[in-house]
């Protein structure tokens, strides 16, 4: 299921990314690469704050419905 679909305080691995080359490129630069831990850390009007290899990332919904948990 896509990562946009977890609520806050829920955590998931990370299968996939899906998209363009460019864009996934981009979120594996990010650290969402298949078998990495992420939690949604807080939703904030439409953006997700998550957590992903001891880091905390902004993304938009859109970017979080290519990532698939």
């Amino acid at each position: 299921m896509p990562l946009a679909f977890l609520k806050s305080g829920e955590t998931g691995v990370v299968k996939g990314v899906n998209g363009r080359d460019d864009t996934k490129r981009f979120l594996e630069s990010l650290g969402f690469v298949a078998g990495a831990p992420v939690s949604v850390i807080s939703e904030l009007s439409g953006n997700m704050i998550l957590s992903v290899k001891d880091t905390r990332i902004a993304l938009d919904r859109g970017m979080a419905r290519r990532i698939m948990v």
